[in-house]
């Protein structure tokens, strides 16, 4: 399975980015070899719709899971129409992050867990539509 995590860097040991839309990069890793490559976000610095376009991203990347931060509406509507599953987490490294992946402990997301521009200081409500994996 290829995830994304929307990352802080460019590396397993770098921070996961709470922020879908403006994370700097995401990591796309496939669970099976452990391979991994960094891709930029070119949606970070977007004036609108930037959850929009890093969804388009990782979708044109074949991912068929994101983990990230949070979520916001418009992002998690763009993935959900792609079949991209929505797993969230608080703080940690892009590794700690696909270990709890793997072992099953991570929050699925059903519903946008922050409002509409999150990522630029925006205030949403946080917790909705979230369930334990597995």
């Amino acid at each position: 399975m290829r995830v994304a995590v929307s990352s802080t860097g460019d590396a397993l040991e770098s921070g996961v980015d709470p922020r879908f839309g403006r994370c700097s990069t995401f990591i796309v890793i496939d669970t099976e070899s452990d391979e991994y490559k960094a891709v930029s976000n070119s949606s970070v610095d977007s004036a609108h719709g930037a959850g929009i376009g890093a969804a388009q991203t990782v979708a044109q990347l074949g991912v068929e899971a994101v983990i990230t931060g949070h979520v916001g509406p418009n992002a998690h509507m763009a993935l959900n129409r792609a079949g991209i599953q929505i797993y969230t987490t608080e703080g940690g490294t892009v590794r700690e992050a696909l270990e709890s992946f793997k072992r099953g402990s991570l929050i699925s997301v059903t519903a946008p867990t922050v409002g509409g521009h999150f990522g630029q200081g925006g205030r949403g409500s946080r917790g909705q539509g979230r369930r334990r994996q597995g």
